[in-house]
Protein backbone atom coordinates (compact mmCIF):
# COMPACT_ATOMS: atom_id res chain seq x y z
CA UNK A 1 0.00 0.00 0.00
CA UNK A 2 1.93 3.05 -1.09
CA UNK A 3 -0.35 4.68 1.62
CA UNK A 4 1.65 3.79 4.20
CA UNK A 5 4.94 5.44 2.90
CA UNK A 6 2.67 8.77 3.35
CA UNK A 7 1.45 7.69 6.53
CA UNK A 8 4.76 7.63 7.97
CA UNK A 9 6.35 10.38 6.64
CA UNK A 10 8.30 12.42 9.21
CA UNK A 11 5.95 15.26 11.59
CA UNK A 12 6.59 18.85 10.10
CA UNK A 13 7.91 20.69 13.48
CA UNK A 14 4.49 22.36 13.47
CA UNK A 15 2.75 19.67 14.40
CA UNK A 16 4.99 18.41 16.88
CA UNK A 17 4.90 19.81 20.78
CA UNK A 18 7.61 20.51 23.39
CA UNK A 19 6.95 19.59 26.74
CA UNK A 20 9.27 19.92 30.12
CA UNK A 21 9.57 16.11 31.03
CA UNK A 22 11.64 17.47 34.18
CA UNK A 23 14.56 19.92 36.02
CA UNK A 24 17.75 17.98 37.68
CA UNK A 25 19.43 19.48 40.93
CA UNK A 26 21.57 21.33 38.12
CA UNK A 27 19.04 23.40 36.81
CA UNK A 28 19.00 21.32 33.95
CA UNK A 29 15.94 20.55 32.00
CA UNK A 30 15.15 17.63 30.13
CA UNK A 31 12.14 18.42 27.07
CA UNK A 32 10.29 15.64 25.59
CA UNK A 33 9.58 15.87 22.08
CA UNK A 34 5.67 14.57 21.33
CA UNK A 35 2.27 14.87 19.06
CA UNK A 36 -1.24 14.96 20.04
CA UNK A 37 -4.12 13.08 18.89
CA UNK A 38 -5.16 15.79 16.35
CA UNK A 39 -1.95 15.18 14.81
CA UNK A 40 -2.94 11.32 14.03
CA UNK A 41 -6.41 11.61 13.50
CA UNK A 42 -5.31 14.59 10.67
CA UNK A 43 -2.76 12.51 8.96
CA UNK A 44 -5.06 9.81 9.45
CA UNK A 45 -8.08 11.80 7.31
CA UNK A 46 -5.38 13.12 5.03
CA UNK A 47 -3.72 10.02 3.75
CA UNK A 48 -6.70 7.44 3.65
CA UNK A 49 -9.75 9.84 4.32
CA UNK A 50 -12.40 10.32 7.12
CA UNK A 51 -14.26 7.34 6.38
CA UNK A 52 -10.85 4.95 5.33
CA UNK A 53 -10.04 4.52 9.42
CA UNK A 54 -11.71 3.85 12.43
CA UNK A 55 -10.79 3.46 16.01
CA UNK A 56 -12.08 1.55 18.62
CA UNK A 57 -11.45 1.45 22.74
CA UNK A 58 -11.59 -1.51 24.68
CA UNK A 59 -10.57 -2.28 28.31
CA UNK A 60 -12.12 1.22 29.68
CA UNK A 61 -9.76 2.93 26.75
CA UNK A 62 -6.72 0.82 27.93
CA UNK A 63 -6.32 0.01 24.97
CA UNK A 64 -6.81 1.42 21.26
CA UNK A 65 -7.35 -0.23 17.87
CA UNK A 66 -6.71 2.01 14.83
CA UNK A 67 -7.93 0.17 11.53
CA UNK A 68 -7.44 1.48 8.07
CA UNK A 69 -9.48 0.09 5.07
CA UNK A 70 -7.57 -1.44 2.51
CA UNK A 71 -9.33 -1.19 -0.72
CA UNK A 72 -7.30 -3.17 -2.88
CA UNK A 73 -8.19 -6.52 -0.42
CA UNK A 74 -11.34 -5.05 0.82
CA UNK A 75 -10.77 -5.58 4.22
CA UNK A 76 -9.74 -3.21 7.79
CA UNK A 77 -6.38 -3.98 9.15
CA UNK A 78 -5.94 -3.29 12.31
CA UNK A 79 -3.33 -2.44 15.00
CA UNK A 80 -3.62 -1.61 18.68
CA UNK A 81 -1.41 -0.24 21.34
CA UNK A 82 -2.10 0.41 25.16
CA UNK A 83 -1.77 3.48 27.03
CA UNK A 84 -1.41 5.16 30.11
CA UNK A 85 -3.32 7.65 32.18
CA UNK A 86 -2.40 11.68 32.19
CA UNK A 87 -2.01 13.81 35.39
CA UNK A 88 -4.98 15.73 34.41
CA UNK A 89 -7.67 14.17 33.25
CA UNK A 90 -7.42 10.71 33.66
CA UNK A 91 -9.65 9.12 31.34
CA UNK A 92 -9.54 11.45 28.61
CA UNK A 93 -5.68 11.37 28.86
CA UNK A 94 -5.76 7.45 29.13
CA UNK A 95 -8.08 7.67 25.51
CA UNK A 96 -5.94 9.85 24.02
CA UNK A 97 -2.79 7.87 24.94
CA UNK A 98 -3.99 4.58 23.47
CA UNK A 99 -4.53 6.19 20.31
CA UNK A 100 -1.62 8.13 20.04
CA UNK A 101 0.07 5.14 20.48
CA UNK A 102 -2.12 2.62 18.58
CA UNK A 103 -1.14 5.62 15.44
CA UNK A 104 2.64 4.92 15.93
CA UNK A 105 2.23 1.13 15.12
CA UNK A 106 1.19 2.30 11.84
CA UNK A 107 4.35 4.77 11.97
CA UNK A 108 2.71 8.27 12.34
CA UNK A 109 5.73 10.36 14.42
CA UNK A 110 7.33 7.17 14.80
CA UNK A 111 10.62 9.19 14.01
CA UNK A 112 9.92 10.62 17.64
CA UNK A 113 11.58 7.78 19.23
CA UNK A 114 14.63 8.69 16.88
CA UNK A 115 14.83 12.52 18.60
CA UNK A 116 17.86 12.92 20.72
CA UNK A 117 17.79 13.71 24.38
CA UNK A 118 16.89 17.11 24.48
CA UNK A 119 18.95 18.74 27.87
CA UNK A 120 19.97 22.34 28.59
CA UNK A 121 20.68 24.65 31.40
CA UNK A 122 17.38 26.91 32.35
CA UNK A 123 17.82 30.25 32.73
CA UNK A 124 17.35 31.93 36.93
CA UNK A 125 14.41 33.29 36.02
CA UNK A 126 13.02 29.87 34.35
CA UNK A 127 13.34 28.05 37.30
CA UNK A 128 11.93 27.74 41.08
CA UNK A 129 12.86 26.06 43.85
CA UNK A 130 9.88 23.42 45.21
CA UNK A 131 8.95 22.88 48.66
CA UNK A 132 11.51 19.92 48.96
CA UNK A 133 14.51 21.89 47.21
CA UNK A 134 14.33 20.54 43.82
CA UNK A 135 13.59 22.65 40.51
CA UNK A 136 10.53 23.16 38.76
CA UNK A 137 10.04 25.38 35.43
CA UNK A 138 8.50 28.79 36.07
CA UNK A 139 5.87 30.46 34.11
CA UNK A 140 8.63 32.50 32.28
CA UNK A 141 9.72 29.09 30.57
CA UNK A 142 7.02 29.35 27.32
CA UNK A 143 8.43 26.70 24.94
CA UNK A 144 5.11 27.21 22.94
CA UNK A 145 7.08 30.21 21.87
CA UNK A 146 10.15 28.97 21.24
CA UNK A 147 11.28 28.32 17.47
CA UNK A 148 11.93 24.63 16.41
CA UNK A 149 13.97 23.47 13.73
CA UNK A 150 14.72 20.47 12.16
CA UNK A 151 16.16 18.30 9.30
CA UNK A 152 16.12 14.80 8.14
CA UNK A 153 18.30 12.26 6.38
CA UNK A 154 17.40 10.19 2.94
CA UNK A 155 16.45 7.40 4.99
CA UNK A 156 13.62 9.81 7.15
CA UNK A 157 16.07 9.96 10.33
CA UNK A 158 16.54 13.07 12.08
CA UNK A 159 19.79 14.20 11.22
CA UNK A 160 19.49 18.06 12.69
CA UNK A 161 17.91 19.58 15.90
CA UNK A 162 17.60 22.82 17.18
CA UNK A 163 15.85 25.43 19.27
CA UNK A 164 15.56 29.43 19.36
CA UNK A 165 14.00 31.14 22.52
CA UNK A 166 11.97 34.19 22.27
CA UNK A 167 14.62 36.25 22.51
CA UNK A 168 16.75 34.29 19.55
CA UNK A 169 19.21 32.60 21.67
CA UNK A 170 20.04 28.93 20.62
CA UNK A 171 18.66 26.66 23.68
CA UNK A 172 19.92 23.51 21.76
CA UNK A 173 21.48 22.15 19.25
CA UNK A 174 22.04 18.50 17.68
CA UNK A 175 23.58 17.22 14.77
CA UNK A 176 24.55 19.54 11.73
CA UNK A 177 22.35 21.30 9.82
CA UNK A 178 22.67 21.52 5.96
CA UNK A 179 24.21 24.96 5.75
CA UNK A 180 26.41 24.33 8.19
CA UNK A 181 27.83 21.03 6.86
CA UNK A 182 27.93 22.90 3.37
CA UNK A 183 30.45 25.19 4.78
CA UNK A 184 32.41 22.66 6.46
CA UNK A 185 32.83 19.94 3.14
CA UNK A 186 33.51 23.62 1.15
CA UNK A 187 35.83 23.96 3.67
CA UNK A 188 37.68 20.53 3.94
CA UNK A 189 37.63 20.19 0.11
CA UNK A 190 39.56 23.52 -0.25
CA UNK A 191 42.18 22.71 2.64
CA UNK A 192 42.46 19.25 1.12
CA UNK A 193 42.96 20.75 -2.28
CA UNK A 194 45.73 23.40 -1.26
Amino acid sequence: MKKLAKLQAPLSMSQIDFRVQSVNKGKYVTILAYKDARVDMQRLDDVVGPLGWKREHLRDNHNCVVSIFNPETNEWISKEDTGTESNAEAAKGLASDSFKRACFNWGIGRELYDYPLIQFLLEPHEVMETTNGGWRPSYKLNLREWKWYAEWDVDGKISYLGCRDTNGNVRFKWGEDKVSKAKREKAEAKEAAA
